[in-house]
């Protein structure tokens, strides 16, 4: 059985090179990244990952933005998009509630619980 594939969207490296080695090593996961919105949307369509893990504050596309364009997308609107944010006001917290999304991880994030927090929200969607 193959292993689940993630699309990690960050245009920080550092942050894209931690998510990735948390959810590959002890997540199990197939981890893709990408370094902008757009290229992140451009993998989802030709790469259609298990799931998306999406920072939300980016320079060319936010993570607004990508979610709306991916759920315009057909090959993409079925895909569970995980939002990874430091933005934790009330405005923004309202916002995620109306998306159509998987759920939000804050940053600074615990690289030790990162991928369990990742499976979780991603079984609570899946019922």
């Amino acid at each position: 059985m193959p292993k689940p594939q993630i699309l990690v969207i960050d245009d920080e490296e550092r942050i894209r090179e931690i998510v990735r080695v948390c959810l590959t090593d002890l997540g199990g996961w197939d981890v893709i990244t990408a370094n902008s919105g757009q290229e992140g949307l451009q993998k989802a369509k030709t790469e259609h990952p298990d799931a998306i893990l999406l920072d939300v504050s980016m320079p060319d596309l936010d993570g607004f933005e990508l979610v709306e364009q991916l759920q315009q997308t057909p090959s993409c609107r079925e895909i569970p998009v995980i939002m990874l944010t430091a933005k934790v006001l009330k405005q923004d917290r309202d916002r995620f509630e109306q998306m159509d999304i998987a759920g939000v991880i804050t940053k600074p994030f615990n690289p030790l619980t990162l991928a369990q927090q990742v499976a979780n929200l991603l079984a609570t969607n899946s019922d």
